[in-house]
Formats: structure tokens, C-alpha cells, sequence
């Protein structure tokens, strides 16, 4: 019964691995210059209770195709992958993709945007996000009767 089943269901099966082995070779010889992907670039964030510090991994990525906004609460990283393009060129595998990025991340305070302090070294953008004034806890000095 199972061998019969088989038999009636193979040409299915060949013409959904022809249809898989199209596409891959589509998709393959395609340009890959688009918008990265909302999880591009990669980041750690944590607090040490004065500030926040974010790590994004920017590898291959200048410094000059690399901008960091800080508004209110907010830090938006956008920039540019250029991917050296190859005119002449006979592909085997087109994997590392170029286009622009941004990714923006929300504090749960303001930051002082005065105090920022950024840095790229060896394909890692660091960025600590100094709490504001407003935002940091304050001793308050009780009154007695």
C-alpha cells in the first residue's frame, strides 16, 4: 500500500524540488542592494544606573557611512552597507547584502544628549546614553514636627 502511494505522489515530489532548485538560482543571481533587515545592525543594551550603553555590530561598515541621533528618550543608528560591486563577475554565492539600515531604540527616560559619547573600533559601534538630570533619582530631605 505505502510503495503505491509513493508512486502516485513522486511526480509531486519531483516537481516540488525542481520548483525549490528554480528559486534558489533566482534568488541567488539577484542584486542584494535593499533595505537590511529591522534586526540589522545587532545590538546589547544595558544600564549601569547613570547611563545606558548600546553595542551595535557594524562589520565592514565605515565611520563616515555611520550616523547616531539622540532625541528625548530615543537613539536611532542609520547608515549605509556599500558593497563593492563586480561587473564582470561570475557568481557563486551573493550572501552579505548592502543598502541602507536604521534601528531605533526607546529608553524608559530621557537622555543627555550634551554627554553622548560614541565609538567604532573593530566593527563595533559603542554608544553611552547618560541619563538626564531630570531623569536620575533624588534623596529627598524629610521635614520632622
Amino acid at each position: 500500500m505505502f510503495p503505491r502511494m509513493l508512486n502516485e505522489y513522486a511526480p509531486l515530489y519531483r516537481l516540488h524540488d525542481q520548483m525549490n532548485r528554480l528559486f534558489e538560482g533566482f534568488f541567488e543571481d539577484m542584486p542584494r542592494t535593499r533595505l537590511l533587515s529591522d534586526a540589522f545592525p545587532a545590538m546589547n543594551t544595558w544600564e549601569d544606573g547613570n547611563a545606558a550603553y548600546v553595542e551595535a555590530e557594524l562589520p565592514g561598515i565605515r565611520l563616515e557611512d555611520i550616523e547616531v541621533l539622540v532625541m528625548g528618550n530615543e537613539l536611532t543608528i542609520r547608515g549605509q552597507r556599500k558593497l563593492e560591486d563586480h561587473p564582470n563577475a561570475s557568481w557563486h554565492r551573493r550572501e552579505r547584502v548592502g543598502g541602507q539600515f536604521h534601528r531605533t531604540l526607546s529608553l524608559p527616560w530621557d537622555i543627555d544628549a550634551d554627554k553622548v559619547e560614541a565609538r567604532l573600533e573593530n566593527g563595533v559601534l559603542t554608544v553611552k546614553l547618560p541619563k538626564s538630570e531630570q531623569a536620575k533619582p533624588r534623596k529627598i530631605k524629610l521635614l520632622g514636627q
